[in-house]
């Protein structure tokens, strides 16, 4: 039987790509009944993802709750490939949208294909170029760039490795990223933070340093290493505080609290829902991460970000010169935190990651996919 509106089946399992979809699934449901669009969680993230459905007012069709304590990628495998192959199976959508480089991204692209549904790909393209760096996020990219039939870019570079690896040109659009879509919207409302240890920091007068640093590689002595920095950054800046929110990971909180614990001017907090993250990010006087979406975020508001990586996806902050690799060396962490803080002025670079009409594009583009139609947006032009 012939459907007379296509329908989409939008895959998320992490808060990153809660945040990244919702300027997508807003745009799409902007065309009313044109198109039956549904949302599925994998579950890969619980609490965190629900704070971001919570901020953006999107509710889940489906929800697969496959996380479960000490889960590994195979956990998630298996939890993603049966699940979403039922949630397939009974919506029936035509096309299936996928966002970013985990493991719910790549298993939920690989469902797409097993069940013969056209996957697209938002924030396609990126690369580190080295397969153990992140791991194993970069080769879940790598491979559901294979799986994907249509590949939103969110920059040049991003659509230039696509055409590289010899992706059919025809596929590959020029969207930006979705992230300052998501940025922008939730930047412009008032708000007074919720987590006490960063209302207190931002209402003392002092400077915001805010932290993030959970990668798998970095697990061990890299990640020592970086706390050990962190701790001679708060000692050397008596005007400065470092607001940590430790991922509940044990290979992250355990030493965090053993090497962080107790310093007066180091805040060990909660994971920050998105609205606190995004009002930290905008006060900072520097951002010290190994995340890949705040590296996108941060350059929104012109804040300096060291990235604790040696090779980075996302490079357009480094070359704008709003951002540092610094690995986790702890040297090289010190100098350059030390530089930033001991300097008075503040980059003024408007975004390199896009111009917040992200969602909008890609919405543009599956409908043009699915349904013929005209489209009415053009590719983002830096």
């Amino acid at each position: 039987m012939t459907r007379s509106n296509p329908r989409v089946l939008v895959i998320a399992g992490t808060r990153p790509e809660g945040i990244k979809l919702a300027p997508v699934l807003d745009a799409l449901r902007v065309h009313g009944e044109a198109v039956d669009v549904r949302l599925a969680l994998t579950g890969q993230h619980t609490t965190l993802i629900r704070q971001v459905l919570d901020v953006f007012g999107l509710e889940a069709s489906w929800d697969l709750a496959i996380m479960k304590e000490g889960q590994d990628l195979y956990d998630i495998a298996h939890g993603c490939l049966d699940g979403l192959r039922d949630v397939v199976r009974e919506f029936r959508p035509d096309m299936l949208l996928v966002q970013g480089d985990t493991a719910s991204v790549f298993f939920g692209a690989l469902v797409g294909f097993f069940e013969r549904v056209r996957v697209g790909h938002v924030e396609a393209g990126l690369r580190s170029g080295d397969r153990q760096h992140p791991y194993p996020e970069e080769m879940l990219r790598r491979m559901t760039g294979v799986v994907a039939d249509v590949h939103f870019a969110p920059t040049p570079h991003a659509a230039h490795n696509l055409l590289a690896e010899n992706v059919d040109a025809a596929t590959v659009y020029l969207t930006g990223n979705t992230v300052v879509d998501a940025v922008q919207r939730i930047a412009s409302i008032p708000h007074e933070p919720e987590d006490s240890a960063l209302r207190e920091v931002l209402a003392g007068g002092g400077r915001l340093v805010l932290v993030t640093a959970h990668r798998r590689e970095s697990f061990g002595e890299p990640l020592r290493e970086a706390f050990g920095a962190l701790r001679e950054i708060a000692d050397g800046f008596e005007d400065v505080t470092l607001v940590y929110p430790v991922h509940p990971n044990p290979n992250v909180r355990e030493p965090a609290e053993a090497m962080l614990g107790g310093h007066p001017r180091i805040r060990l907090t909660a994971p920050l829902d998105y609205l606190d993250l995004v009002h930290a990010l905008k006060h900072a006087a520097l951002v010290i991460t190994d995340s890949g979406g705040i590296q996108e975020e941060a350059p929104s508001f012109g804040t300096p970000v060291l990235v604790l990586r040696d090779v980075t996806e996302r490079p357009e902050a480094v070359e704008a010169g709003i951002a540092r690799l610094v690995g986790t060396d702890r040297r090289r962490i010190v100098e350059a935190a030390s530089e930033v803080l001991r300097s008075s002025t503040r980059a003024a670079v408007s975004s390199p990651y896009g111009d917040g009409r992200a969602g909008e594009r890609i919405a543009d583009i599956v409908m043009h996919t699915l349904t013929g139609a005209a489209r009415v947006t053009e590719d983002w032009r830096p």
